[in-house]
């Protein structure tokens, strides 16, 4: 019985050193870049890419998006990495993990997720590079893990807690890319 229990405590003892060494070497990983596929929610025909590059204390975005309707379309961060709902509600809402009130992405206060708009031209493709200095991809203003939406309507940056951006017509998680 002694040596049952002694086999126990061992492989216990091994199995936890192998899983601390585990996470140390996941906690070592620096993560330098992040894409989310943007799907269409039910009804729409919306998709494209969004890539994510972190570039010292800034973020690089680079946003890729088609079957828009012509015109500026908010994009924000959400605070779930859950498109699953056919309209995307199960992303909930912007990432705001500073309890701040919403505004546009040059704002003083602001959530994190609050991106501004994006703009499709008459052929429904919207393409947009911008560096944003307030969300990361580690730490607690990190987006890995959360989600990217693109709404039907314009973001006009003082409507709370949304944008009045109406309907949400893209979704995708952000993932980390190796």
């Amino acid at each position: 019985m002694r040596g049952i229990v002694k086999g126990a405590l061992l492989s216990a003892l091994v199995l936890g050193v192998a899983l601390v060494g585990c996470s140390r070497k996941t906690a070592e990983v620096e993560i330098k870049q992040a894409t989310a596929v943007m799907n269409p929610t039910q009804g729409s025909k919306v998709r494209g890419v969004v890539h994510f590059a972190q570039d010292g204390k800034a973020v690089r975005i680079t946003v890729n998006i088609e079957g828009l309707s012509p015109g500026p379309h908010a994009f924000h961060i959400h605070e779930f990495g859950d498109c699953s709902s056919p309209d995307a509600n199960s992303a909930g809402g912007h990432f705001n993990p500073t309890d701040m009130p919403h505004g546009g992405p040059k704002a003083e206060m602001r959530h994190v997720g609050d991106l501004g708009n994006i703009e499709a031209d008459k052929n429904g493709l919207a393409r947009l590079e911008l560096t944003d200095t307030v969300l990361s991809l580690e730490g607690p203003k990190s987006i890995i893990g959360r989600s990217v939406i693109v709404h039907a309507q314009t973001d006009d940056f003082k409507t709370q807690p949304s944008g009045a951006a109406g309907a949400r017509v893209a979704c995708g998680v952000i993932g980390i890319v190796k």
